[in-house]
């Protein structure tokens, strides 16, 4: 078998201690996190400067990533089919809910966000295109571990971790939790993952009827939940978005 490179595994893990960061890091700070000598990641840093992969500041001699990484990864969702087919009817979910929508697609043992709509007020909100979500807790992930049977495994597989005291980290639980999610065609995730914030997401699929994501509206329990069930109109919304993306994607009626 083929060896990996190992130049191009401490570029890639440099990339991402870089993007895992809020701040500059510099030189020392990456050599001593990825155990590399100074000459070895100054070496690395240079080349991928060169290629506009990294950015380093010229006031502190600080590195963070550069915007050639921005580029290809909006290259990448540009062509990203689910994306493009999802654009017009998120908008109108977010525009038609009051909530943030999210799109999400399995990537990596989690849920990669690949597109998100703000929710449609003047409130001071952050992107979360190229976040990471847990498959055991979020709305996103318990569809996508319902329906798709790669996402099912690693998610049983995978440490259930809590993140508040409503998070299902018994297995058999969480089987039961995805049962219903297949019974009933959706999702929820009532402050299972974040205090205060609810969800409800639904999957959608392509033209050979699998699963390809999952689509979500997120807020504020008290505006997503009435009564303390998540509100109707909005599982009628997310599901009606759903259908309507795979609809697009060549699924036909669900």
């Amino acid at each position: 078998m083929a060896k990996n490179i190992q130049s191009l595994e401490r570029a890639a893990a440099m990339l991402r201690l870089l993007a895992g960061g809020e701040r500059r890091l510099g030189l020392s700070d990456i050599a001593s996190s990825l155990g590399l000598a100074k000459g070895t990641a100054h070496g690395i840093l240079r080349t991928l400067q060169h290629e506009g992969f990294v950015e380093q500041d010229g006031a502190s001699g600080r590195y963070q990533l550069g915007a050639e990484l921005l580029r290809l990864g909006n290259s990448y969702l540009d062509v990203h089919e689910l994306r493009a087919r999802a654009l017009v009817w998120t908008d109108d979910l977010a525009r038609s809910s009051g909530e943030s929508a999210h799109l999400g697609v399995l990537h990596q043992q989690g849920v990669l966000i690949v597109h998100h709509v703000f929710r449609p007020d003047d409130s001071r909100q952050v992107l979360e295109v190229g976040a990471m979500q847990p498959l055991h807790s979020t709305a996103l992930g318990k569809v996508l571990a319902a329906y798709d049977p790669v996402a099912h495994t690693e998610a049983v597989e995978a440490e259930r971790k809590p993140f508040t005291p409503r998070t299902v980290t018994d297995l058999e639980e969480f089987e039961s939790v995805l049962s219903l999610t297949r019974a009933r065609g959706w999702a929820d995730d009532v402050e299972e993952t974040w205090e205060g914030v609810a969800a409800v997401a639904a999957p959608i699929h392509d033209r050979r009827r699998m699963p390809v994501g999952a689509v979500a509206v997120t807020g504020a329990v008290e505006r997503v939940c009435s009564g303390g069930e998540l509100r109707p109109e909005l599982v009628a919304a997310v599901r009606d978005c759903a259908r309507a993306v795979s609809r697009d994607l060549g699924a036909g009626r669900f």
